[in-house]
């Protein structure tokens, strides 16, 4: 049986050097295909923009009025629709806007006009229609969103 001859040291540098090369090309390739598919999305520019929500005369004083706001993003090659309903109220300062996410867990809250609260029906929590939190486990109140009126329509920045 014949024996192989061991390759001369200076081939042998060679070969590792060259794997090792080829094994750094494929972990940074890896590595910046995975970082640009988690962490490309938290640097992509978000342009606020002003979305029309309702007539102004259309919001009653009995309390909050809740209205959907569709939000067009592009997702890849497909335009998508997303759904945001927030609440609008107004008083003698202007308009109110609160987002209906609850701030426990992202469920979504409903004002209960008996009450005059915010309830969240997930785990409990409890906003007053200013927003603030007035039981259950929510950490914070309710988010606000910029509001403003023009040629009577009310207009809410997401």
């Amino acid at each position: 049986m014949p024996h192989s001859a061991p390759l001369p040291a200076a081939r042998r540098g060679f070969l590792v050097r060259a794997i090792l090369l080829v094994q750094a090309a494929i972990a940074s390739t890896l590595a910046y295909v995975l970082g640009r598919a988690i962490l490309g999305p938290s640097f992509a520019a978000h342009t606020p923009r002003w979305l029309d929500a309702a007539p102004l005369d259309e919001l009653s004083d009995g309390g909050p009025t809740p209205v959907t706001l569709r939000i067009a993003r592009q997702d890849g090659y497909r335009q998508v629709v997303d759904r945001r309903v927030v609440y609008l109220s107004r008083d003698a300062a202007g308009v109110l806007a609160l987002d209906s996410t609850c701030t426990h867990l992202g469920c979504r809250t409903r004002y209960d006009r008996e009450s005059h609260q915010f309830l969240c029906p997930c785990h409990g929590g409890a906003y007053d229609v200013d927003g603030r939190v007035v039981g259950g486990p929510p950490p914070a109140p309710l988010r606000r969103l910029e509001a403003r009126v023009a040629d009577g329509r009310v207009l809410v920045r997401v």
